[in-house]
């Protein structure tokens, strides 16, 4: 073991030991009686999911565990953010939303069930960031949960809430700092408003939460990450905050309502036409409707977002949205689901996605994470065997050799929105920098793409010169389209271009300037929720380097006869089993 990975691990395994004994001591303190006031529920959950766990399917973190009848605190785990999603207790409002006797059934056996186990601080869920996020669901669904039961069962729930406020408000500060810590405060707060004789606590947290938005959130409306839809989490997260505390008459700190004004647009950029987000660096689509929920919930009125947000270029046309990775990859403690994506992009229409980020493999487990990051699983340009950015040569799986963006122009013409842009990535490997040249036209229709491979100075033609002839005079790269899973695709023209064929009705044909070879190869999909990854295609350029630059043209363009307004009423069902 590596001497940094070695103490890594010691400062974990301290760490978690200072919070088993911190969670010892707060069940000493006294407990409270009842609520002051119940936040209004906000978590949404997902009914499909819920009747899943009432059947005795438990579906999390990427495993199935098939147990019928079997109390959720006895099913085996499989992995740590197995037991972590079961500790964090987001699956509660999935019952919530099933709702029937069953589903309260379920609820009440597995929260006094998890009381009677890890109530006194035992058990992996004492951390400050799980705890956060289970007291939010504890609180926000506490008729479900007390519901039917004797004072005795309410006396045991409300210590249990208590003993976890006391632990939160002594371990919140060791929390991670980004999403872990904005759970952890977000839960104080919660807890503080909601319960008798905590209320001591909710300035502090409010403080420490307004700190937390001034350091973690940029000016821009971005966080280091650089994750769609962590920053998601975090908007979701101080909007339920600056509610419970506006609600309970209290005053919310200007830096914690500055910077939902800052992220409310930054999330407007990079929404898809369907409602779903940018799958970049680690990030989902979301949950269903909770973007648009969020947004809604803030207040806060669309303004247009100048330049790049959060690192992400936007084009918008018609009913088309293109976004654009047009910043480097997120460094250090930010990096460590960092995607070398540098100018790779996603391309909606209407409510279908169709040029698409393999996404994340994390759920899928440790090979398929660090494939996923790879510049090959993102729809972009890549030269055979060497990412943009490239992993440190340790065990820390950061992105050390990161891509730099060395050139960024966005404008508008009478052609549509336009974007240029070039990142150095392979400068220092080849001696080459990737120049990507989109046009997406007014209506959407019409996007123009031009891909360029160059060696500019004397320095880097030397380099590319000794990397060719290690390879005997040739070097071979790929342009890589992925394709949604709904989107039909399949060679058309003789060979000449691809018709891809989406759900809505709609036909798009993708061309080529005929500088590359075009074929259609077999991808994945990689979507949270399910158990395997989803077969999928991608549409490859492949082409040879023999000189010091190459250029290949590209569009994908709607087939003429498909209209310019389609109805599109068909719903789909978030997944909840393969």
């Amino acid at each position: 073991m590596a001497g940094g990975t070695q103490h890594a691990w010691w400062a974990e395994v301290w760490v978690q030991a200072m919070n088993r004994r911190a969670a010892r001591r707060a069940a000493k303190a006294a407990p409270a009686a009842g609520f002051v006031s119940q936040p209004e529920p906000r978590t949404i959950g997902l009914y499909a999911r819920g009747k899943q766990l009432v059947a005795g399917n438990f579906l999390f973190a990427g495993h199935l565990i098939e147990a019928p009848g079997t109390p959720i605190w006895d099913i085996p785990c499989p992995s740590p953010a197995f037991e972590a999603d079961l500790h964090g207790y987001a699956w509660l409002d999935d019952l919530a939303a099933v709702g029937d006797p069953a589903a309260r059934q379920r609820a009440q056996d597995w929260t006094f069930g998890w009381i009677d186990r890890f109530g006194r601080g035992r058990g992996p869920g004492w951390s400050p960031d799980l705890t956060g996020r289970r007291l939010i669901r504890w609180i926000n669904h506490a008729i479900l949960l007390l519901g039917g039961r004797d004072r005795d069962a309410a006396l045991a729930y409300y210590h249990a809430l208590s003993h976890q406020t006391v632990f939160l408000a002594a371990r919140w500060q060791v929390a991670s700092p980004g999403l872990p810590r904005f759970e952890a405060l977000t839960g104080l707060i919660y807890a503080g408003l909601a319960l008798l004789g905590m209320e001591h606590h909710v300035d502090s947290a409010a403080a420490a939460l307004a700190k937390e938005c001034e350091r973690e959130v940029d000016a821009q409306g971005g966080i280091p990450t650089r994750n769609p839809e962590e920053l998601l989490e975090v908007f979701t997260l101080l909007t339920w905050a600056a509610q419970a505390l506006a609600d309970a008459g209290r005053i919310v700190p200007h830096a914690h309502l500055a910077a939902i004004e800052r992220i409310a647009p930054t999330l407007r950029t990079l929404r898809h036409a369907d409602g779903g987000l940018a799958r970049f660096h680690g990030g989902g689509r979301g949950l269903e409707g909770r973007l648009d929920h969020a947004l809604a919930s803030s207040g806060v009125k669309p303004v247009p977002h100048p330049g790049l947000a959060m690192g992400f270029a936007r084009l918008q046309g018609g009913r088309s949205s293109v976004i654009v990775d047009a910043a480097d990859p997120p460094a250090g403690r930010a990096g460590a689901s960092a995607h070398a994506s540098t100018l790779a992009f996603e391309l909606t229409s209407g409510r279908r996605p169709m040029i698409v980020n393999c996404g994340s493999g994390a759920p899928f487990g440790a090979d398929w994470h660090r494939a996923s990051r790879a510049t090959q699983s993102h729809s972009t340009l890549a030269i055979d065997g060497y990412s943009s950015s490239r992993f440190a040569h340790d065990a820390r799986e950061v992105l050390e050799d990161r891509a730099r963006v060395v050139l960024l122009r966005q404008g508008h013409s009478d052609e549509g929105e336009h974007l240029l842009l070039g990142h150095a990535g392979w400068r220092g490997t080849h001696g080459l920098v990737h120049f990507r040249d989109l046009t997406l036209s007014p209506d959407g229709r019409h996007l123009l793409g031009v891909d360029m491979l160059a060696a500019e100075t004397a320095e880097d033609k030397a380099r590319l010169q000794a990397m060719l002839k290690r390879n005997k005079g040739d070097l071979h790269f790929a342009i890589r389209f992925h394709l949604h899973p709904d989107a039909d695709s399949e060679i058309d023209m003789g060979g000449a271009a691809v018709s891809i064929a989406l759900r809505s009705g709609e036909i798009w044909v993708f061309r080529h300037d005929g500088q590359a070879k075009l074929t259609l190869e077999p991808s994945v999909y990689l979507e949270k929720g399910r158990l395997m990854p989803r077969a999928a295609k991608q549409i490859l350029l492949s082409a040879h380097l023999q000189d010091f630059q190459a250029r290949i043209g590209w569009t994908l363009a709607k087939a003429q006869d498909t209209p310019l307004a389609i109805r599109d009423l068909d719903r789909d069902e978030p997944p909840s089993r393969p």
